[in-house]
């Protein structure tokens, strides 16, 4: 329930604070639902004024949950912030316990449809590119310089989306076999076998610990025809510009193979959706990512697949989650990597406050639990399924958790191996993050920030402050994901953002 006023929000009438619409000057009666504060100070949008007293230790509450406890007295129209809130202990893990799934009635959903490439694996893309893969950052330049002899590929060949490089900063000073190692070809395989790449070659240096043929092999990477993945590396062809030469020439041979794909008429239980926070605001928790968990929830009713990542942006609210998992061992899967991240954390001295970013504070959210309330709104209500590793292949229906850093490149080049052919990423301050070969569409959590950069941002999502309702903006979103699923171009795709983004997670030392 959201109450409000042409100034203010209250998101639950247990809150203890509003949000500002709007900015306000020091000593303004700002009006509430509950009557006129006077403002103790200037207040900027997206910012929490109190409408109630606080004391020292008194907790403050927003989305009618606990979300700080008051380090200073808090008078009625006092702005509330990093200078009078500290984030509240946050529950044990051992203090959390699986209730079960309990979700709201729904009504069901008409049956919707996109145009997708099916895949020989029955998985389904949304785009169709030729991918050169990078073993090691000492081979990146090499695959750079390759893929600049194919900038203008779809005159050629109009089925195929582009050519691109992924490369990276890693691939060597790893254990060799150990957990980076691991990932690292584990996120390399995801994007090989992605429904959204045709066809792909590797280039590795040919010293480093990624070796590029025996990961083929194990990994079993196979292009659509039967033909052996064309594997190069620098030491063994001679130098960069033989290599150069040799890998353009295998990713001319690919291109009309590629060129074949045709689109056909899909049901929308073929989208794998990601999700995904960066640049929160105020309003992040008010607009867009309540909006995003409407369309999530549309999708898995219609027999998709919905992911949510981000366990730094978790950590407070894990138990909203734990309590939707469909049995104990999938809350017990979640519970425990957020007690990885926690020990994780704290093995560096860092505390799990941490987060919020300073853009994120700038923007008016104070606690980790406060914005991690704010997060978990992108995945809707439906039951947790599933919940997997950084960059596993996503292979249940329905809403499935992925562990990830919160860090953008990061969080979403998991959520990409793993499958999603669609990425739906919400932000307050201004993100322009891309991610072939996955299209991202941007959802603005206000108004003023669409409207600055109208040329970045695909969805007005700030509409919902003044009356539009949620549901319907998450009907809006559904609707660009099939069509953006179906060929439609994101504005991140039309600026050309989407390639440097590629970040494999790398968690262990640098030897």
């Amino acid at each position: 329930m959201t109450l409000s006023t042409c100034q203010t929000l209250r998101l639950h009438p247990d809150d203890d604070v509003v949000i500002a619409t709007s900015a306000s000057a020091r000593g303004a009666a700002l009006e509430t639902d509950v009557g006129p504060v006077k403002l103790e100070r200037d207040i900027q949008p997206g910012h929490k004024v109190a409408i109630r007293g606080r004391s020292i230790g008194d907790p403050v509450r927003r989305y009618g949950v606990v979300i700080g406890v008051a380090s200073s007295t808090i008078r009625p129209g006092d702005h509330v912030h990093v200078h009078n809130l500290r984030r509240p202990d946050l529950a044990a893990d051992g203090e959390i316990d699986h209730h079960g799934a309990r979700t709201p009635p729904v009504e069901s959903e008409e049956p919707r449809h996109f145009e997708g490439y099916v895949r020989p694996d029955g998985r389904v893309g949304t785009r169709n590119y030729v991918a050169i893969l990078s073993t090691v950052n000492c081979s990146a330049s090499v695959c750079q310089m390759v893929r600049d002899r194919f900038r203008d590929v779809t005159r050629d060949f109009p089925n195929v989306d582009g050519v691109i490089a992924l490369t990276h900063g890693a691939g060597c000073g790893h254990v060799a076999g150990g957990e980076d190692h691991q990932m690292l070809e584990r996120v390399l395989a995801g994007y090989a076998h992605h429904p959204n790449v045709a066809a792909y070659i590797v280039i590795g240096l040919g010293c480093e610990v990624a070796q590029p043929a025996p990961m083929v092999q194990r990994h079993g990477m196979s292009l659509l025809s039967r033909d052996p993945v064309p594997v190069l590396t620098i030491q063994a062809e001679g130098g960069v510009r033989k290599t150069v030469e040799a890998a353009t020439a295998a990713v001319a041979k690919l291109l009309p193979q590629a060129n074949t794909a045709r689109r056909t008429r899909r049901p929308a239980a073929d989208i794998v959706l990601g999700t995904n926070c960066g640049g929160s605001d105020g309003y992040s928790g008010i607009t867009a990512n309540p909006a995003l968990g409407m369309a999530l929830d549309q999708l898995v009713r219609l027999g998709g697949t919905g992911v949510l990542g981000e366990t730094t942006e978790l950590v407070g609210a894990e138990h909203i989650l734990a309590a939707r998992a469909k049995d104990a061992a999938v809350a017990k899967k979640l519970l425990d990597r957020v007690a990885w991240w926690r020990a994780h954390l704290a093995a560096h001295g860092v505390d799990v406050s941490s987060n919020p970013s300073p853009g994120n504070i700038a923007g008016g959210i104070t606690t980790i639990v406060e914005k991690s309330l704010g997060a978990v709104a992108k995945s809707g209500t439906s039951p947790l399924v599933d919940v997997v590793d950084y960059g596993e292949r996503i292979r249940q229906k329905g809403f499935v958790y992925m562990d990830t850093p919160g860090f953008d490149p990061v969080s979403v080049t998991g959520l990409v191996a793993g499958g999603c052919n669609v990425l739906c990423f919400t932000t307050g301050r201004g993100s322009v993050f891309g991610c072939k070969p996955v299209p991202s569409i941007k959802l603005a959590t206000n108004s003023d920030l669409y409207r600055r950069m109208e040329e970045d941002m695909d969805i007005d999502c700030g509409v919902i402050l003044e009356g539009r309702s949620t549901r319907e903006v998450g009907r809006r979103i559904l609707d660009e994901v099939l069509a953006v699923a179906s060929g439609k171009r994101t504005k991140s795709e039309l600026a050309g953002v989407g390639e440097a983004e590629f970040a494999p997670w790398m968690k262990g030392p640098t030897l």
